[in-house]
């Protein structure tokens, strides 16, 4: 299994990705430049944090145009896997690979925190090694996070099992308090109809390694290891 990890100007967590995976959970990884279209034969791209172009205009809104995008598109749209972590999953928003959009805080402020979210279910590839509804403590760090959409894509998105995860409290709780940055449903995360794009808010590679004390994020990257590689 080959990871791919574009790079935008203004990513600032693609090397954290990279260390996660290449250097924790012992996988090929290759960098891949937003200027370049070839995805050099990788099976899963990793759409990383960061401040893509500035965040000028609406975060993800620029990058979303870059080369490598059409590329990344064509990949997802032919089954391949595509994972978006904050700044990533505002450029998959904006590329129309998952459904809804990234909305200023409610609050108007950067948050940068840990926060609690929960798996909404354990039947896709982000959340299978995850308990459902158990809390897991992800760092956020975004002032454009709160998620929303149109109540007929709300519907599908909660039919289809497409919310991949709520904010929640420490105990698993779905709560207003528990809810960072306004969005709707306390979402956190969702995927396509396919469910092989996945985009998400918190950070789990920020919480993926024991000498930062917390690895709660793991389970994730593991749970995709789990399925891509069986």
């Amino acid at each position: 299994m080959k990871f791919g990890v574009v790079v935008f100007p203004g990513s600032n967590c693609d090397e954290d990705v990279v260390y996660v995976l290449r250097d924790i959970l012992d996988q090929e990884v290759v960098k891949l430049w937003h200027k370049n279209t070839n995805l050099e034969n990788s099976d899963f791209i990793v759409v990383p944090g960061g401040f893509s172009y500035g965040d000028y205009l609406r975060s993800g809104a620029i990058a979303r145009f870059s080369p490598i995008m059409d590329s990344v598109i064509n990949h997802a749209e032919k089954g391949g896997y595509v994972f978006g972590i904050c700044n990533g999953f505002q450029i998959l928003s904006e590329a129309g690979l998952v459904p809804g959009a990234l909305l200023r805080n409610s609050e108007r402020l950067f948050l940068c925190s840990n926060q609690y979210i929960r798996p909404e279910n354990t039947n896709t590839i982000v959340t299978r090694k995850l308990a459902k509804h158990a809390p897991y403590n992800i760092p956020i760090a975004h002032g454009e996070g709160r998620y929303y959409t149109d109540p007929a894509t709300l519907k599908q998105l909660n039919d289809n099992g497409q919310v991949i995860f709520r904010y929640c409290d420490n105990e698993g709780n779905i709560t207003p308090e528990s809810n960072p940055n306004g969005s709707l449903e306390n979402i956190a995360g969702v995927s396509n109809a396919r469910k092989n794009v996945f985009g998400m808010m918190p950070h789990p590679e920020r919480a993926s390694d024991p000498i930062l004390g917390n690895t709660d994020g793991t389970g994730i990257f593991a749970s995709i290891l789990e399925l891509v590689t069986a």
